[in-house]
């Protein structure tokens, strides 16, 4: 009997050893495991609690048996994020991005003071962001891009004094950006807080930020006020995108904000001066001065006893308009005479077969507009046009993507541009020297879209608008010809 009741005790510890043998950071990750609802793909399925330690498990890496990040994208788990992962004191880096996951943001997350990397972007999380954040001294990547998240940025974000990259776009935040955004945060490469409802004036000391790389995107919001002329001591080569807010004033022509094209400034209707069409509204031109009433009066000077001036007789009144409205007639039918002169016989031919008014009907044009002109004037801005099958982007994307200068000439800027999707694109913003009308920029930029040559870099498409005209090439990695041919002399001697 003794002997069988050991064999149940023995058998009793190594059951329990077992299932308790995950140590306190598997625990911690399998609350993760618990939250999630639906896991399609069933990526999750090796999370298992016998194992010794989470480090094989899918999408988890460890460091010296620690536990340092959790990459789980693209995964379409559906579900929330637990308070446990406060826990791994060791993590460094999560990525959750384009999965289903919802709800507000746990405070106990930023307990894991360590993290440097939070990447979140396309879930449907909301709710505010923890004053917690603050805790994060380490934190270099915030990413919380196109979720639902609300209320104000809150002030301790300045704390995240290593933060490189902040990426805020299409959520819900409102409110001012904190007092010193600039002055914290000055390790900043990239800031995007596009499609949100940010309202107030945009900080003064964001021309500090002179780590900022790409674009800087402000666009789609409620800002007010006038353009920090500080914004102009951003490094040269970064393209700020104030589109579509309430900004006010002139647009100030200093360093990073010279040179730049009106889609960098459109939906401010209070914005005015260059690029924009809108003039700035000058001191108020004085009126002619109208003569003083008392000064009208003379005193008896030739014009009479009473002072009076004696007025103009109804019959020469009456002959002036009528002799006002045969002149105008007369010119009428003289400019109708020579009209008809120059153009009524453009059809005709001469004996030759050559069209006899081919000179005079070119003439005859000037008195109306043609068909590119009437389009110029009704059409602010056209679609991206793509010259080739493959263009799968379009103009939004191109205008949101990081944009690097590669130089400038006469006729414009050319950037290297990234698009969100990796592909790497040469654009080049067309300057004074673009400008004509559609129609002829329509034809010459076609034609130039269908040479095909091993050593000519294909045009993929074009943008015309009023004023922005952008050719769109493949990107060459392998530097410009000037480069090539200076490098190669300088081998030669």
């Amino acid at each position: 009997m003794f002997p069988l009741v050991l064999l149940l005790f023995l058998l009793c510890n190594s059951l329990v050893a077992r299932v308790s043998s995950i140590n306190s950071e598997g625990s911690a990750l399998l609350t993760l495991k618990e939250s999630i609802i639906t896991d399609p793909e069933g990526f999750m399925t090796n999370w298992n609690s016998s194992d010794d330690n989470p480090c094989l498990w899918n999408g988890i890496a460890c460091k010296d048996q620690s536990v340092v990040s959790i990459s789980i994208p693209k995964r379409k788990l559906y579900g929330f994020l637990p308070s446990g992962l406060g826990s791994l004191s060791q993590l460094r880096h999560v990525n959750l991005r384009n999965n289903k996951l919802f709800g507000s943001l746990p405070f106990e997350l930023f307990e894991a003071q360590g993290l440097q990397n939070l990447v979140l972007h396309g879930n449907s999380f909301s709710g505010s962001v923890p004053n917690e954040i603050g805790n994060l001294r380490y934190l270099q990547t915030l990413d919380l891009s196109q979720n639902f998240f609300n209320g104000s940025l809150p002030a301790t974000i300045l704390q995240c004094k290593r933060l490189r990259t902040v990426v805020l776009s299409h959520n819900n935040f409102t409110g001012p950006l904190p007092d010193g955004f600039g002055g914290n945060l000055s390790s900043l490469e990239k800031l995007d807080l596009s499609f949100n409802q940010f309202n107030g004036s945009i900080p003064s000391d964001m021309g500090k930020l002179s780590s900022l790389q790409g674009t800087v995107d402000l666009s789609h919001n409620h800002f007010s006020g006038s353009i920090p002329a500080t914004l102009g001591n951003l490094p040269e080569k970064v393209y700020i995108d104030l589109s579509y807010n309430n900004l006010s004033g002139p647009i100030p022509q200093t360093g990073a904000l010279i040179n730049r094209g009106p889609t960098a400034f459109i939906g401010n209707s209070d914005l005015c001066g260059p690029p924009l069409k809108n003039l700035c509204a000058n001191s108020p031109s004085s009126l002619p001065s109208l003569p003083d009433n008392n000064t009208s009066q003379d005193s008896d000077d030739g014009f009479g006893k009473s002072g009076k001036s004696k007025g103009l007789s109804k019959g020469a009144v009456a002959g002036i308009v009528v002799g006002d409205v045969i002149g105008i007639c007369l010119i009428g039918l003289l400019f109708s005479y020579f009209y008809s002169r120059v153009c009524g016989f453009n059809q005709e031919q001469d004996e030759n077969g050559f069209d006899k008014g081919g000179r005079e009907r070119k003439e005859c044009l000037c008195f109306r507009k043609d068909e590119s002109e009437t389009l110029s004037d009704h059409v602010e801005q056209y679609d991206l046009v793509p010259l080739d099958a493959r263009v799968a982007f379009d103009l939004d994307e191109l205008l949101k993507a990081s944009a690097f200068v590669l130089g400038k000439s006469g006729i414009g800027i050319v950037y290297k541009v990234v698009l969100e999707d990796g592909l790497t694109l040469a654009v080049r913003r067309l300057g004074e020297g673009g400008s004509q009308r559609f129609k002829e920029f329509q034809t010459e930029v076609e034609a130039i879209g269908k040479l095909r040559h091993p050593n000519i870099v294909t045009l993929r498409a074009y943008y015309w608008s009023v004023d922005e005209k952008l050719l769109i090439y493949d990107y060459i990695p392998n530097g410009s010809l000037a480069a090539a041919i200076h490098a190669l002399e300088e081998k030669m001697k």
